[in-house]
């Protein structure tokens, strides 16, 4: 439960100074929201691995290679374990087992021969359209019926919320 009424009735973290029940039962039903997109994320997330049989780091590689194929840049192992923020030995047992799945292929870089070019094959590609490219098309229509101001206004809010993790570090945050 979200709603500050419940849990902090003395509003010794809560203030709802200048708030009547109404505004607090708007604020819960949009934090309620908030909590339900965060599960329906990732149920579908879920959903996407479990089709494609990869975990989330592997995703998050497809996604990346995908991007840079459709930018005609070229995708490399270190350009990925940089992406990922994981190590080159991490990042060649993923490939190793991306490329035994099927899922991508290496080849010599097109510029630099000390390097190799990762891809993804156009199996996994339509693959990956048709599940997680088909779920961001429904998230991206549901912006886009915003109209610019709102949409202003939800990135100002969701913006406010991603700055509450810098407030939440420390022992008062945990």
């Amino acid at each position: 439960m979200l709603d500050p009424r419940l849990l902090d009735p003395r509003q010794e973290i809560v203030r709802r100074t200048g708030m009547d029940d109404q505004d607090v039962d708007q604020v819960v039903r949009v934090l309620q929201g908030l909590r339900d997109w965060r599960e329906a994320e990732r149920r579908m997330s879920e959903a996407s691995r479990r089709y494609m049989k990869l975990g989330e780091t592997d995703m998050r590689t497809l996604r990346f290679v995908i991007a840079k194929q459709h930018r005609g840049e070229t995708a490399t192992p270190g350009a990925i374990a940089a992406h990922l923020g994981i190590t080159s030995a991490s990042t060649t047992k993923m490939l190793d087992r991306l490329a035994e799945a099927g899922h991508i292929r290496r080849l010599p870089h097109p510029s630099d021969r000390r390097s190799l070019a990762v891809e993804v094959t156009e199996e996994t590609r339509e693959i990956a359209m048709k599940s997680v490219g088909r779920d961001h098309a429904h998230r991206f229509e549901a912006a886009a019926r915003l109209s610019p101001e709102e949409r202003e206004v939800v990135m100002r809010f969701l913006g406010d919320l991603t700055s509450t993790e810098q407030q939440s570090i420390g022992p008062a945050g945990l």
